[in-house]
Formats: C-alpha cells, sequence, structure tokens
C-alpha cells in the first residue's frame, strides 16, 4: 500500500460517509464488488483514471475532490 493510495481510500471512505452511502451501496451503484470497494478505501488497490471519474460520478463530487491534497 502507498500513501497515495491509502490517502485516495480516505477520501473515498469520507465521502462516502458524507453522502450516507454503505460501502455496498455505492459498490452496487459503481457496479463493482463490495469487497473491492472495501479494498479502494484501505488503500490496497491501484486504480484507473476510468475508475476515479466513475467513483466521484457515483459520490457526485469531482474527481479532484477525492484526490490527496499532498501525498
Amino acid at each position: 500500500m502507498s500513501e497515495l493510495t491509502v490517502s485516495f481510500g480516505l477520501k473515498v471512505r469520507e465521502q462516502r460517509k458524507l453522502k450516507k452511502l454503505s460501502q455496498e451501496k455505492l459498490a452496487l451503484l459503481c457496479n463493482i464488488d463490495r469487497s473491492y470497494m472495501g479494498r479502494i478505501e484501505r488503500g490496497e488497490v491501484n486504480l484507473t483514471i476510468e475508475k476515479i471519474y466513475e467513483l466521484a460520478k457515483c459520490l457526485d463530487v469531482s474527481a479532484k475532490d477525492l484526490l490527496p491534497d499532498d501525498v
């Protein structure tokens, strides 16, 4: 796990909780497996730019809102 992927995962989790979504609900909205969503939030996976934008769309935020400020 890199610092970047962990920071990204924390941002996703923060936005998900602000929207009052469970991991399961967000995974369903994004058409991905719930266990994979958990791995994203824990910073265990590197995502493609397409997946970052898809997550942002599902969370109704800008992709830049999911990117860490400084790593």
